[in-house]
């Protein structure tokens, strides 16, 4: 995946912003918490995305992926795609939606109402 898919991708999902930041990383956040972030890989594209529990432990063993660097070494289940073979652009969408999701289920409940996130 390049940068500008990255971008275009998040750019849809709902109640997102977009901010250049941290030595020219993508940061994209859902209600000011990051969820998905482009680049911090010595120039070479890198993407990193908060997962589940379950997806941490399988996705750090894959080929191209990694725990992602200064988040999991703080404790937090984040992975990062940044080499072959890693994950296909599509899988890649679907993990970046997933941490969408998994972010802003932590919002406050007023928050998530303010930005219509979460509602049934």
């Amino acid at each position: 995946m390049t940068y500008e898919k990255f971008n275009a991708f998040c750019a849809t999902l709902p109640a997102t912003t977009y901010i250049v930041q941290w030595g020219g990383a993508h940061v994209w956040k859902v209600g000011g918490k990051v969820f998905a972030i482009g680049g911090w890989d010595d120039g070479e594209a890198a993407f990193t995305f908060k997962a589940s529990e379950l997806s941490y432990e399988i996705l750090q063993q894959q080929p191209g992926l990694r725990p992602a660097p200064y988040f999991a070494t703080r404790g937090m289940k984040w992975i990062q795609n940044y080499g072959e073979p890693g994950l296909s652009d599509h899988e890649l969408e679907e993990y970046l939606r997933q941490s969408h999701r998994i972010v802003s289920s932590g919002l406050s409940m007023k928050k998530q109402r303010e930005l219509g996130l979460n509602q049934t």
